[in-house]
């Protein structure tokens, strides 16, 4: 456990997030209240994690929980994910293979140019389909709903769900990828750009000129699914910064939002 942290440079209270093949799984080190039944039976397998009170400390050590009395659990999407964590029989912490604080790699490539140097294997699942990491939403007892972080399970489907959700105030610490300069390439990241300055790269939104356009038809499906390879991209021509399009703040926005201000050093 305490080599994830070092192969990622990620600080020891910052909890990782336990991966199980399926919902009864999740029973066994997770205590599940009806509203995270709900959201479980509505979106796993799939990107949503629930942070909830631990039950097993054994299955999921102190160190992974980052000394929390939660656990962040979630039942992976890709079928090769849940293949390995049936294989396994039991909860595997699975954080993105970024060094902490970097952008997200979103292929094998990128992966293995992060961390790769720290892991005995590599599996290729093949290119991200989401692109973001998951939503994030704790359910503890006697308290209400809250979004810890924005992710391509929206608000809206979620409240859809369970009800309201809160801001995550007091709960953010049992979340990952919470940290205020996060999700960062080497370049300095200014949102909300209209157009590049001298020296920049521009990550458009919409028609553009742009080799590097999250999506030329504003779909924020597409943005989602682009953004962590094209940030790389553009890093790697060594601007002297790259500027980043307005993105609206609906549905899927939300999550891309929070991952730009937290790459341009804001907290969101």
């Amino acid at each position: 456990m305490a080599a994830v942290y070092t192969a990622k440079g990620r600080p020891s209270f910052n909890p990782l997030i336990a991966h199980v093949a399926d919902l009864e799984a999740a029973r066994r080190v997770a205590v599940l209240d009806d509203r995270a039944e709900a959201l479980a039976a509505a979106f796993w397998p799939g990107p949503l994690t629930i942070v909830a009170p631990v039950r097993d400390t054994a299955a999921v050590c102190d160190l992974a929980r980052a000394g929390l009395d939660t656990v962040a659990v979630r039942v992976p999407g890709h079928p090769l994910s849940r293949a390995l964590l049936t294989a396994f029989g039991g909860p595997l912490v699975a954080p993105s293979a970024n060094r902490s604080g970097r952008p997200s790699p979103t292929t094998f490539a990128d992966a293995v140019e992060e961390t790769g140097s720290a892991a005995a294997e590599a599996l290729d699942g093949g290119p991200c389909r989401v692109g973001l990491e998951s939503t994030v939403v704790a359910l503890l007892p006697d308290a209400p709903a809250r979004l810890l972080r924005p992710g391509s399970v929206t608000r809206a489907q979620i409240e859809a769900v369970i009800g309201p959700l809160t801001e995550a105030e007091a709960d953010a610490r049992r979340s990952p990828g919470r940290l205020a300069l996060h999700y960062a390439p080497d370049a300095p990241v200014r949102i909300n750009a209209d157009a590049p300055r001298p020296g920049e790269v521009f990550l458009a939104f919409g028609p553009s000129d742009s080799p590097f356009n999250l999506s030329p038809t504003e779909d924020l499906v597409e943005a989602a699914a682009r953004l962590f390879a094209l940030l790389r991209a553009a890093d790697r021509t060594k601007p002297s910064a790259i500027a980043v399009a307005p993105i609206p703040a609906e549905g899927l926005g939300e999550a891309i939002n929070d991952r730009l201000k937290r790459a341009a050093g804001y907290v969101g």
